[in-house]
C-alpha cells in the first residue's frame, strides 16, 4: 500500500488541504475563462477536493489517480453528492496513454511526484482540445524539508523554467501567480504557484 493509499481516509480532515484547494480553485477561475460546456480532467486528483469545489463549473470531470484508495473515496463522494458527471478512474498516465480529449486539465501538488514531468506535460498537451487549458499548481523550489529526506520527489519548480518546457511542448499564453502558502508548525512556509497555459 502506498503512502497515499494509507492516507486516503484521513486526507480531507486536514484543514490545509481544503484551504489550499479553495485558494487554487479561486485563482484558477480568475486566470481561465471557464464555461459550463468544458470537459475537465483532474490528474492526480487524490480525494477530488479541488474538483468537487469546481463541480458545478464543468459539463464533465474525470478524476484520475494512481492511488486506488483515493479513487475509492472519490467514488463515495460522487455517490454522496449525486454527481453523475464526475467519473473517478484508477489510472497511471505515467505508464500508458489515456484515449480521451479535454478542454481543461488541472492538478495541484502532483507534478513534483511525477518522475518524468516533462513527458507528462507533453502528454497533457496531446490530451487537450485546440484552445484548451492546462493549469498546474505546485511548490516553488524548496530545500527538501517539505516532504523530508525519505521521500523521493522533485524539490519544487522554478515557474520560469516550467514556462520554457510548456512553450517547447506547444503551449502559449503562459502565466503564473502565487496562489497559496503552506505554513507548518515549525514556522516553515512553502509558497505555491498556479501556472496556466493554453494549447
Amino acid at each position: 500500500m502506498s503512502e497515499f493509499d494509507a492516507r486516503a481516509r484521513e486526507w480531507d480532515k486536514d484543514k490545509m488541504h481544503m484551504d489550499r484547494s479553495v485558494a487554487i480553485a479561486a485563482e484558477l477561475e480568475k486566470m481561465i475563462p471557464i464555461n459550463p460546456t468544458m470537459k475537465a480532467l483532474e490528474y492526480g486528483a487524490g480525494t477530488g477536493i479541488l474538483s468537487f469545489l469546481l463541480k458545478d463549473r464543468f459539463s464533465g470531470i474525470t478524476l484520475m489517480d494512481n492511488s486506488q484508495e483515493m479513487i475509492k473515496v472519490c467514488i463515495e463522494k460522487t455517490e454522496h453528492y449525486k454527481t453523475n458527471h464526475i467519473l473517478p478512474i484508477w489510472y497511471n498516465l505515467e505508464h500508458k496513454d489515456y484515449d480521451d480529449q479535454f478542454d481543461i486539465i488541472y492538478n495541484q501538488m502532483v507534478l513534483h511526484h511525477v518522475n518524468d514531468y516533462e513527458a507528462i506535460i507533453y502528454s497533457f498537451h496531446s490530451m487537450l482540445n485546440p484552445g484548451g487549458y492546462l493549469a498546474i499548481a505546485d511548490l516553488y523550489p524548496e530545500d527538501g524539508s517539505f516532504h523530508g529526506p525519505d521521500v523521493k520527489v522533485h524539490l519544487g519548480f522554478d515557474p520560469e523554467k516550467l514556462t520554457e518546457i510548456f512553450r517547447n511542448a506547444g503551449f502559449k499564453n503562459i502565466e503564473y501567480q502565487t496562489c497559496f502558502e503552506v505554513k507548518r508548525d515549525s514556522g516553515a512556509k512553502y509558497p505555491v504557484f498556479l501556472l496556466v497555459a493554453q494549447k
